[in-house]
């Protein structure tokens, strides 16, 4: 299923600049991972593709889908960069509501939400009100609330953030093993994370694409007195250099 946002324009204020303008992106098959600057426009992307917020002009669609009806959003997952506990709720109780949220039934919704929990290893806290969660363990309820439904489009803001190392690689195992029925389109600030990893990688900066393509033609950009081991990190900053642009 192909995402698409169309010359799209979006600006939170009407007397301030647009952060994108005449935006076009189509999201590509497997992981790819959106790099850029602090106000590049990145969580922007992600709430327009998540039909969270509308564009000014443009139009954003899936497959011919427009955003904003039922059937996109059972389609399209969208884990958001702060997930924010539900007083009263379980792990288990909130992945249940999102996938209820969504249009699954209450029974499949609770049965999905326990396989999805188990996914990211949270099983043991199936039963603890969000509240008491750590912040990590809550940014791993929100992956599973991303998985819980039939979804083929996953959208994550900074999924990665607050986890511990191990958390981060059962986290790029979940997301390798997902990839082949579901695209994902991943913002992060560790340019490093999953860079390498990823099947595709868009780079933006000042609400335009500075680079869209494989890993191997994003890593290109590595100068060659650079080590294996900062490659991603110097590929990111050299396309960044060309725009005036500072890394962060």
């Amino acid at each position: 299923m192909t995402l698409r946002l169309n010359n799209c324009t979006y600006t939170y204020r009407p007397w301030r600049p647009p952060v994108l303008r005449d935006f076009d992106y189509e999201l590509p098959d497997g992981l790819t991972v959106l790099l850029g600057p602090n106000g590049a426009g990145k969580s922007t992307l992600l709430r327009l593709a998540a039909s969270v917020t509308r564009p000014r002009r443009g139009t954003v669609d899936l497959d011919g889908l427009p955003a904003g009806t039922g059937g996109y959003r059972r389609a399209v997952a969208w884990m958001p960069q702060t997930v924010v506990p539900m007083t009263g709720l379980t792990a288990r109780d909130y992945v249940a509501y999102v996938g209820w949220l969504k249009g699954m039934n209450r029974r499949d919704a609770w049965d999905r939400a326990e396989r999805a929990l188990a996914r990211v290893e949270l099983t043991a806290r199936a039963g603890t009100r969000t509240s008491e969660l750590s912040g990590g363990q809550l940014r791993r309820v929100g992956v599973a609330a991303a998985l819980v439904h039939d979804a083929r489009v996953l959208l994550l803001d900074e999924p990665t953030a607050g986890m511990d190392p191990r958390q981060r690689r059962i986290f790029r195992d979940l997301l390798a093993e997902v990839t082949g029925d579901v695209r994902v389109l991943l913002s992060t600030h560790d340019v490093a994370d999953l860079a390498e990893e990823a099947d595709h990688v868009t780079v933006l900066s000042q609400g335009r694409i500075v680079h869209s393509g494989s890993t191997d033609s994003f890593l290109a950009h590595t100068p060659s007195d650079v080590s294996s081991g900062r490659a991603a990190e110097a590929a990111y900053s050299a396309l960044l250099e060309g725009t005036g642009a500072v890394s962060g």
